[in-house]
């Protein structure tokens, strides 16, 4: 290609889940593929999340627990169509689901080590028809970071560096004190043979996109770090290659296939942020420090269209000593969806259900706030909260010095007082403490249905009579308080596409050789987030489309 540095089939914007999946497509098929990352670490933002898929149907489940028909009627049932949501349609969503099971049969051939997540990770909305009262869930399994050598400083660090699973790191306050004993010491004795034996362990998605790129580099695709895009290329309507740095100058990459974006969003980016969802702030987000935006406003510069920008995947999190300097801040979803705990706005009212989507939770923080003061909202719970649950990392029992020093934890003998600690009307915080406890003495949240949901009720403590998993009275003193404002684990709106990931113009057709996934698009999704991994999923699916699209793979078996 004339007037280019150099030329691959495959040039990849951004290295998060999807652009790794396209590119071991890319390779298998036999293509040129360079991956151009803006940090120094490769992962993106998949490397610091949980790396959980959700993919009904995923070869995983049991024979006949689940079927495509069945997250077809799911997907369709809750994530409808309609004008606010061009980034789903029936065709994409049936598109997720069938090409989602190759995908992930595709990878597990490649050598990427995965499994099912869980026995017991309900769908967020398992009521609504078709949805999975079991587990739709597929993880990596625990990964040596040792194994990818000169590559393994470059990998953006996770947040769970041990050799477990993450299933099992979320089921160890529960576990009697035996059991307890017994999981750190299995956990233990494989840290410790993994120092003598020079092996380093982590899991969630750090270990997924180790494994990705430990098959990625494997197959011979060049992935470049602190290496940013600063402009698509277009001639006569598509998009031919891009423009980056070398030694301090433009050096241009043609692309003969196709260029695609999967670059994250705009969560680190507070000008878009104030644009698009006012209320939320960049520093609450446990998204990398590159998510700034970048490829949304270059691909819309060209034609692309932004829609759905008002999304985001919500992490509800709390502002405990640190949490600032943490890699990932102290969420909120498992403390106010546990028994001995509500949350309410700033005047003291109990205002949505608890437990739930983080997604829906933090929308629902900013909806109400734009009549009531509810960012920050307040996580009000009593002694037998805090002497049965963590909070924080800690607590069981425990109350760190550090957390009274701070004023973080707000604490009183009595509601009247803690209402005081916290600018609330005493009355009205009492009133809703009393009705909340007169609910639970019957067994049901009559105001928002908190527990209804087996998702609540995996939120909530599995030791309990399953009604009451989420349930349980504010009574014993002394009583107490800490903030909670919507945090992020990403943006959920970008550029429209078609079902091959094709980025549409305003006219709805396709900008010829440019393709996005992943949170650089609008959700295939809509507006909701149906299950745990319903980004990453989608991210890796739809690369993987455009990869099978831009290749002229069809229904090549792979």
């Amino acid at each position: 290609m004339a007037g280019f540095d150099e030329t691959f089939d495959w040039v990849v914007v951004g290295s998060g889940a999807g652009a790794m999946s396209s590119s071991l497509l890319m390779r298998e098929a036999g293509k040129s593929v360079v991956v151009l990352e803006k940090s120094k670490f490769a992962g993106g933002t998949t490397a610091k999340s949980g790396g959980v898929i959700w993919l009904p149907d995923n070869p995983f489940m049991e024979p006949g627990e689940d079927s495509a028909e069945k997250g077809f009627e799911y997907l369709d049932s809750l994530v409808g169509d309609g004008p606010d949501k061009p980034g789903t349609s029936p065709e994409k969503r049936r598109a997720y689901v069938t090409e989602g099971r190759k995908m992930i049969e595709f990878l597990v051939k490649k050598g990427v080590k995965l499994a099912r997540g869980s026995k017991f990770w309900p769908d967020y909305y398992d009521e609504y028809p078709g949805g999975c009262k079991t587990s739709r869930t597929v993880i990596a399994l625990p990964f040596n970071t040792a194994e990818l050598g000169e590559w393994e400083p470059k990998l953006r660090p996770g947040f769970l560096p041990v050799p477990a699973l993450l299933d099992e790191g979320m089921k160890l306050p529960f576990l009697s004190g035996g059991k307890k004993l017994g999981f750190y010491a299995k956990v233990g004795s494989k840290i410790m043979w993994g120092k003598l034996t020079g092996k380093r362990w982590t899991t969630a998605g750090a270990a997924l996109q180790g494994r990705m790129l430990q098959q990625v580099l494997k197959a011979g695709v060049d992935l470049r770090l602190e290496t940013p895009v600063d402009e698509l290329v277009v001639e006569d309507g598509k998009v031919t290659g891009v423009v980056t740095q070398k030694d301090g100058k433009p050096w241009r990459i043609g692309a003969r296939l196709g260029v695609l974006v999967n670059a994250g969003g705009f969560a680190r980016n507070q000008e878009m942020r104030d644009k698009y969802m006012p209320g939320t702030r960049a520093e609450w987000s446990m998204t990398n420090e590159s998510d700034t935006g970048d490829m949304h406003r270059a691909m819309e510069k060209i034609g692309g269209v932004l829609a759905q920008m008002d999304q985001m995947v919500g992490f509800q999190m709390t502002r405990a000593p640190g949490w600032d300097s943490d890699y990932v801040a102290p969420g909120m979803q498992a403390v106010t969806a546990k028994p001995h705990a509500i949350l309410v706005d700033q005047s003291g009212v109990r205002y949505q259900n608890e437990g739930g989507s983080y997604e829906e939770f933090c929308e629902g923080m900013v909806v109400r706030n734009r009549t009531v003061p509810a960012i920050p909202s307040w996580g009000v719970f009593d002694r037998q909260y805090l002497e049965l649950y963590p909070l924080a990392g800690a607590g069981q029992g425990k109350v760190p010095q550090k957390w009274a020093e701070s004023g973080w934890l707000k604490q009183a003998d009595t509601l009247e007082e803690l209402a005081g600690l916290i600018g609330v009307d005493p009355a009205t915080l009492k009133a809703t403490v009393e009705r909340w406890n007169a609910m639970v003495d019957k067994g049901v949240d009559e105001d928002f249905h908190r527990g209804e949901r087996k998702y609540d009720q995996w939120l909530g403590d599995p030791r309990r009579e399953e009604r009451f998993r989420t349930l349980g009275k504010i009574e014993k003193a002394p009583f107490y308080a800490v903030d909670c404002v919507p945090g992020d684990v990403s943006t959920y709106g970008g550029v429209i596409t078609d079902v091959h990931s094709r980025v549409l113009t305003a006219e709805g057709k396709p900008i010829e050789g440019l393709y996005a996934c992943g949170v650089s698009t609008a959700s295939p999704m809509g507006k909701v987030y149906p299950g745990a991994g319903a980004s990453v999923g989608p991210s890796m699916t739809f690369g993987w489309i455009a990869a099978k699209h831009a290749a002229g793979l069809g229904n090549q078996a792979l």
